[in-house]
């Protein structure tokens, strides 16, 4: 199972949407067995811990520097569907 947390700057809407679409991208990887949450990157800085893969704008991805063990991936386009996959497919 890979676990993947998405983080947006207050955990509203454009992190569920992050998710939604993180979780397409997998998807298309072939990665079916997916446990996904979304917050805000406040809050991933105390869950990214028990993450394989946090996801976040490249502009607060380094608040998330040295939290985790897995793998830290910033997006320039938060709506880019081949940038997710892309920088997804480069960790897995």
């Amino acid at each position: 199972m890979v676990k993947i947390l998405t983080a947006c700057g207050n955990g509203m809407g454009s992190s569920m949407v992050i998710k939604m679409k993180v979780e397409n991208a997998l998807r298309q990887l072939g990665v079916t067995d997916i446990q996904s949450a979304s917050c805000s990157v406040g809050e991933a800085k105390s869950l990214a811990a028990g993450y394989d893969i946090v996801v976040a704008s490249n502009h607060l991805i380094h608040e998330l520097d040295g939290r985790t063990k897995g793998y830290l991936v910033g997006l320039d386009n938060l709506m880019d569907d081949q940038e997710i996959k892309e920088k997804l497919s480069q960790v897995l």
